[in-house]
C-alpha cells in the first residue's frame, strides 16, 4: 500500500473501476486537471430505432463455446440475445449479477462458482478477471485517444469495493485486478461510500456547506443493484475526512426489486413462458428487463399512480399457447385485476401505484429500519444530512421513501448519483490521504503462547513448554473492534523464534477482549510462514509482528530482524 501511493504520486493519469452487481463503468482524469473527470458515454444497448445510451453497462459476461472472452456488457447481453434466436448459442455462456457472490460469503474462496444463464455453474473468479481486463483495455483506449505517448504505466488505478465488505473479498477484488494484469503496485481499493462522499464536496454550494465545512457530520448511503452500504463521516479542519462510526448495510439493493417484478410476471403468464422467452425470444427478455429498469428509476409514489409497462407480444402468445386460458382470465383467477393489474393490449401492462410500491417494500424497508438505527448511536447527534448515492437511489420512490420516514434529516440526492462513486474514485486515487482515519471493523490480533497466570487461566488450560508452564491460543490483540485509527497507523509486537520456521496465524473477531483465539466468534483469516536462520540461536534472532490499519485494505506482516527476512499474510480461504 505504501508502494501504490508512492507510484500515485509519479503517474499522470487516475482511472477508477466500478464493477457493480448491475451496471459497471470507468472514469479518469490528467493529472494536470484533475478536476476535469470523464466516464464513457456511449454504452449502447439494442439497435435501430430502439437503441438506447447508457453512462454504465450491464455487468455481464459472454464466453465463446471454448470458454474464451468474447464480450461484456450490452454488447455481450445483445450478442447472446442474437445467437439464441438464430438458435446458435450452443456451448456460448452469458454471466449476470456475479459480483453478490462475494457478499457475506463466510466461506468464500477462489473456488466459488456462479451459475451462468442457462443455470450451469462456473468458478467465479475468471469472470471478475475478464470484466477488469475489458473495461482496462477499453479505458486504455479512451485515454490515448485524447493524449499522445501516455503509456499504460503512466496510469494509477483504483477499483471500488463495498465498505461492508470483509478483508476477504476485498483481497479477492485486489487479486483479480492483478491477474488482470494490473501492476500491485499502481492500484488502490476505493470505499464506496468514502469516493461518494469525496465527490460531494465538488457539488453546488448547498451541498459543500453540509458536507465541505469543517466540523459537518453526515451520513453517506450508497444504495446500488445489490447491496445498501452505509459510513458516517466527519469533515476535518484541515479538510481531511474521517470515519465516526465503522460501516455498515445489507443486501437491500435494486436487484431485489427486480426480483419481485419478474415472480408477478410468472404468475401472470407462468414461469414455463418466461423460462420460454429466455430460450427463443431472449432479446425480448431482455428489452423486458431494460424497460422496467427505467421505469423502476422514475417511479414515484406521489405523482405515479399508475405505470404502463412495455412487455412483448412474444411473451403474451407463448403464455397463452402453454394455457388454456387466456390472460384476463388467469388474472381473474388469481384475484390480481382488484390489486390493481390490468391487461393494455398485447405487449403492455398497467399497474397500479400501489402495487409498485409494494416490490419496493422489503429491501427499503430493511434500509430505513437500519440508518434509523445507525442514527439512534450516541456519536451521532450531529449527523443531520444523508447522502444517497448509487444507481438504486436515483429512485424517485426511495428518495420519497426517505424524505418521509427521516424528517429531521435533510437528504442529499447528487446529480447523476450512479455516477458519484466512480467520480469521487478518481479525486481520491489523486489525493488518496484525503481519509485521515477508519473505524475498525473487528479486533484483530494473533495467536500467542503466553505465561500461565493462575488469577487469570485455569489449569486445564496450562501446558508445559520447556520448563514452563504456559497457555496456548492466546488472543494477542493488536486493534479492537470501534477504534478510531489513522491511515498508516502501524502497531508492532516483538517475539522469539520458537523453531526454524515461524508460523503466525492471524485471527479477528467483533468481540472487543476477547481472551483465547479459540473464544466464539474468533476466525482465522490467515498465515504468515517465515524462516529463519539455523545457524544462529534462536534467542538472537528477534521477529517484529506488524499490523498496518486504517486504510482500506489490512496488511499484515513478520519480519527477522536478524536476516531481514519478511513475510507477509496469505489469506486463509486464497491458499
Amino acid at each position: 500500500m505504501i508502494m501504490a501511493r508512492n507510484a500515485q504520486n509519479t503517474t499522470l493519469v487516475v482511472a477508477a473501476f466500478d464493477l457493480g452487481t448491475t451496471y459497471s463503468g470507468y472514469a479518469f482524469s490528467f493529472r494536470d486537471d484533475p478536476n476535469k473527470i470523464q466516464t464513457n458515454q456511449n454504452w449502447y444497448a439494442g439497435g435501430g430505432a430502439s437503441r438506447l445510451v447508457s453512462l454504465k453497462t450491464p455487468t455481464s459476461v459472454l464466453l465463446n463455446p471454448n470458454g474464451e472472452f468474447d464480450s461484456f456488457g450490452f454488447e455481450a447481453e445483445d450478442k447472446y440475445a442474437t445467437l439464441a434466436e438464430d438458435d446458435e448459442h450452443l456451448g456460448w455462456r452469458l454471466f449476470r449479477r456475479f459480483k453478490m457472490v462475494l457478499h457475506s460469503n463466510e466461506h468464500l474462496t477462489k473456488d466459488v462458482t456462479v451459475e451462468d444463464f442457462s443455470g450451469k455453474h462456473m468458478t467465479a473468479f475468471p469472470l471478475f478477471v475478464m470484466s477488469i481486463k475489458y473495461l482496462r483495455k477499453h479505458l486504455l483506449e479512451a485515454v490515448t485517444k485524447q493524449k499522445f505517448g501516455i503509456l499504460e504505466t503512466d496510469i494509477f488505478y483504483v477499483l471500488t469495493v463495498p465498505a461492508i465488505w470483509d478483508d476477504n473479498a476485498k483481497r479477492f477484488m485486489r487479486d483479480a485486478a492483478v491477474a488482470a494484469k494490473i501492476d500491485t503496485n499502481r492500484l488502490k481499493l476505493g470505499l464506496e461510500p468514502e469516493c461518494a462522499s469525496i465527490w460531494c464536496e465538488t457539488l453546488g454550494m448547498d451541498v459543500k456547506c453540509a458536507v465541505a465545512i469543517h466540523g459537518s457530520h453526515y451520513m453517506v448511503v450508497d444504495l446500488g443493484g445489490g447491496t445498501a452500504d452505509i459510513s458516517v463521516h466527519e469533515r476535518n479542519p484541515d479538510g481531511t475526512l474521517k470515519e465516526i462510526l465503522k460501516s455498515s448495510g445489507g443486501p437491500w439493493g435494486g436487484i431485489f426489486v427486480d426480483e419481485n417484478y419478474m415472480k408477478m410476471l410468472g404468475r401472470l403468464y407462468g414461469e414455463e413462458a418466461l423460462i420460454q422467452l429466455r430460450k427463443t425470444e431472449m432479446s425480448d427478455y431482455f428489452d423486458i428487463i431494460r424497460e422496467f429498469e427505467h421505469k423502476k428509476r422514475s417511479f414515484d409514489a406521489v405523482k405515479t399512480k399508475q405505470v404502463v409497462i412495455r412487455l412483448s407480444v412474444s411473451l403474451r402468445d407463448i403464455a397463452d399457447k402453454n394455457s388454456i386460458t387466456s390472460l384476463e382470465e388467469r388474472i381473474a383467477a388469481l384475484g390480481i385485476r382488484e390489486n390493481g393489474i390490468t391487461p393494455k393490449g398485447p405487449d403492455k401492462l398497467k399497474i397500479d401505484g400501489t402495487v409498485v410500491q409494494s416490490w419496493f417494500k422489503t429491501p427499503i424497508d430493511m434500509l430505513i429500519r437500519h440508518v434509523k438505527s445507525a442514527l439512534a448511536e450516541p456519536n451521532m447527534k450531529r449527523v443531520q444530512t444523508v447522502v444517497l448515492v448509487g444507481g438504486f437511489g436515483e429512485s424517485s420512490y426511495v428518495q420519497e421513501r426517505i424524505k418521509n420516514e427521516l424528517p429531521g434529516v435533510r437528504l442529499i440526492v447528487p446529480a447523476e448519483a450512479g455516477l458519484a462513486v466512480l467520480k469521487g474514485a478518481v479525486r481520491f486515487g489523486h489525493n488518496p490521504a484525503i481519509f485521515s482515519s477508519r473505524i475498525m471493523k473487528y479486533t484483530y490480533g494473533i495467536s500467542m503462547c503466553t505465561l500461565f497466570d493462575v488469577e487469570n487461566h485455569q489449569d486445564k488450560e496450562k501446558v508445559m513448554i520447556d520448563g514452563e508452564w504456559m497457555v496456548n491460543d492466546f488472543f494477542l490483540v493488536f486493534v479492537r473492534v470501534k477504534e478510531e485509527v489513522e491511515v498508516d497507523h502501524q502497531v508492532t509486537l516483538k517475539s522469539l523464534p520458537m523453531s526454524k520456521i515461524t508460523l503466525t496465524n492471524v485471527y479477528r473477531t467483533t468481540q472487543a477482549y476477547p481472551d483465547f483465539t479459540t473464544d466464539p466468534g474468533c476466525e482465522l483469516i490467515g498465515t504468515i510462514t517465515l524462516e529463519h536462520s539455523s545457524d544462529v540461536p534462536f534467542e538472537e534472532q528477534e521477529i517484529e509482528h506488524t499490523f498496518l490499519f486504517g486504510d482500506t485494505e489490512l496488511l499484515v506482516k513478520t519480519k527477522n530482524n536478524f536476516s531481514g527476512k519478511e513475510a507477509f499474510m496469505i489469506f486463509e480461504s486464497f491458499k
